[in-house]
């Protein structure tokens, strides 16, 4: 029974993709909308039920389909692996994914292909549960390439603009550079352990007397630079504000809920692996820590709404990756649920905003929205008060453990993530005070339509602020429900003390202290000031640094990008023109010898005999001369 379930679980999303690519034209956009939602909430009705077997058994469930490769003694099974740290994140990507896609089925009604849009957003689904559920590196593999496939697809789901394909050419490119570390990691340890099925190579590495560390490094340090690909750490994240191109719900689902949390995923996954290397886990905490200080500076100064959303995202996933480098994982599982419930809530709020506007995502012309709007403003203030750390909201809870294990582990990377938390309440306040308040600044068109998004809109909007507001009770200092629910994957949690003394209370004041006084610095310049960001040319001095993202895309262009055109371009016009006449030149001597040759086919029958002659001739002239 359960290997059916496991099935129905993964091939729902996928028979919705089938059906919507095949049929979903002549259904039309409702029904194509419905099916695609509901394959979702079928693969969200089996993770509860795997979730509360679990949950009451303590057993994971281990799905071994057949054999797949098997080389000597390498052996890799296509298998599934349902256990606490898998069902988890089912739980978010199908409970959250069936909320984006009802809510996809409002914000997309207008759009020609929306049966293609729910075909993309089913195989998405689809390949994420496979990345989560398979019982190896392998199968993990398959999922990992797969939603790198349909956030291709999706980011550049309005291909007729070609500032949209780029983005996604983007996204899909720098993935790879990633992929190809992820590639590496696999291969040292499959050569070194001789299998990829993670409870066996947990026994392998814990029963192992004679590891190869250095191997080992750099099979830890391989699978990171695929992490930072697939959950865009510098340097690989330049890619996930661009995709931002995409339509609103492929932002709420894949860059906010789920593919981008991927590498979170895979790093906990292995977290015996990474304990053994803690050179990697130091770089891994110093990497995330610098990228969430340098987009929260970033998103300070954005005033594309969804871009201030991307930054944001960013830098979240980068405290993520500091939790993981201090060997807190459960601490970065417990930030990627909360960030999931607020930060979906905040891009399909945005997406709410951009469709009352018709389109705009300028926060310089907007202002005034929260009357209009009372349902999007709510949900989305809670969200923001969320992720900005204030006190009972979920975020309060997750973003503050991370900054205790940093101050009780570096002291150096504590201050850089508070840094950043303080940023992150001002631009998020920043974001809501130029979008809800004070005077509309768009046209009188768009001031004249102005109104509230329809409930297939709001009603998301609604759980999830709910979720974000009361998501942080899962993990409470003392009673930790997440810690005792991971302890089979991180058995380390089973003696960890989880309390609060006179340090930790005040470390939490100064947090929320800090978030109040990025709260209360937006509110004197945006709402006391009534300031508007100025117009892109008018923008100087560091701002503009801040505004054009360190111009860290124009360095990648002018050291990556035009040295390899200039190469294509030498040896497009050098070594293939010579390559080229060199095999055209084989194929003319060819043509030549033939057209010759078949001169003497001249169907005369006198020719062929005095050839047969001579031939004749010539065989006995050279058999009696051999003798």
């Amino acid at each position: 029974m359960d290997t059916n379930l496991a099935l129905v679980l993964l091939f729902a999303p996928f028979l919705g993709f089938l059906i919507n690519v095949f049929f979903g034209k002549t259904l039309g956009k409702s029904i194509s909308g419905i099916i695609g939602t509901l394959s979702v909430a079928i693969s969200f009705a089996v993770t509860i039920y795997f979730f509360l077997q679990i949950n009451q058994t303590k057993q994971s469930i281990s799905i071994d389909l057949f054999d797949w490769i098997q080389i000597s003694n390498f052996k890799v099974s296509f298998g599934f692996l349902l256990d606490q740290l898998s069902l988890l994140w089912l739980l978010f990507v199908t409970g959250i994914g069936s909320l984006i896609h009802l809510y996809s089925i409002s914000y997309m009604h207008d759009d020609e292909k929306m049966h293609t849009f729910f075909a993309y957003l089913n195989l998405f689904v689809f390949f994420m549960i496979t990345l989560v559920i398979g019982s190896n590196l392998l199968v993990m593999f398959i999922g990992w390439e797969g939603v790198g496939l349909c956030s291709y697809l999706l980011i550049g789901f309005w291909y007729k603009n070609q500032e949209f394909n780029d983005a996604a050419k983007k996204a899909f490119i720098m993935n790879r550079i990633g992929d190809l570390g992820l590639l590496v990691g696999i291969f040292i340890i499959g050569n070194l352990f001789s299998t990829l099925d993670y409870a066996t190579l947990k026994t392998a590495i814990a029963s192992a007397t004679d590891l190869n560390m250095y191997w080992l490094s750099i099979a830890a340090f391989a699978l990171f630079i695929g992490a930072c690909g697939k959950s865009a750490q510098i340097p690989l994240y330049t890619w996930l504000p661009d995709a931002m191109a995409g339509p609103t719900p492929v932002s709420a689902l894949i860059h906010a809920a789920t593919m981008v949390t991927a590498g979170i995923f895979m790093i906990t996954r292995l977290n015996f692996l990474f304990d053994l290397t803690p050179d990697v886990q130091s770089i891994i905490a110093i990497v995330g820590a610098v990228t969430a200080l340098v987009a929260a500076t970033i998103g300070l100064v954005q005033n594309d709404i969804k871009k201030v959303l991307a930054y944001s995202t960013v830098s979240q996933l980068g405290l993520m990756f500091l939790a993981l480098g201090l060997g807190a994982y459960e601490v970065a599982v417990f930030h990627v649920i909360t960030h999931a419930f607020f930060k979906a809530c905040l891009f399909l709020g945005s997406g709410s905003v951009i469709h009352a506007l018709h389109g705009e995502q300028d926060m310089r012309k907007m202002g005034g929205l929260k009357k209009a709007m009372p349902i999007t403003f709510a949900t989305m203030l809670i969200a923001s008060l969320a992720i900005s750390g204030v006190p009972l909201f979920s975020g309060f809870f997750s973003k503050d453990e991370i900054l205790l294990v940093a101050f009780h582990t570096n002291i150096p990377l504590w201050v850089v993530a508070s840094v950043a938390s303080i940023m992150t309440a001002f631009y998020m306040f920043r974001l809501m005070f130029l979008t809800f308040f004070q005077e509309f600044r768009g046209t009188a068109e768009q001031k004249h339509h102005l109104h509230e998004s329809p409930s297939l809109i709001t009603f998301p909007l609604i759980v999830l602020a709910i979720l974000a507001t009361i998501g942080g009770l899962i993990s409470l200092p003392g009673n930790s429900w997440l810690n005792e629910y991971l302890t089979p994957i991180l058995p380390k949690l089973a003696n960890a003390e989880h309390h609060l003394g006179t340090t930790e209370y005040i470390l939490m004041a100064i947090a929320v202290v800090g978030g109040l006084v990025g709260i209360g610095i937006a509110y004197a310049k945006y709402i006391k000031q009534n300031a508007v960001p100025s117009e892109d040319a008018a923008i100087t001095g560091f701002s503009k640094v801040l505004y054009n993202k360190y111009y860290v895309d124009e360095i990648y262009d002018a050291i990556f990008v035009k040295t390899i055109n200039v190469m294509s371009r030498f040896f497009r016009d050098n070594v293939e023109t010579t390559l080229s006449a060199l095999v055209f030149g084989f194929g003319k001597v060819t043509n030549e010898i033939s057209f010759q040759g078949k001169k003497i086919q001249n169907g005369s029958i006198g020719l062929y005999l005095l050839v047969f002659v001579l031939g004749l001739c010539a065989i006995v002239s050279y058999l009696f001369l051999a003798q």
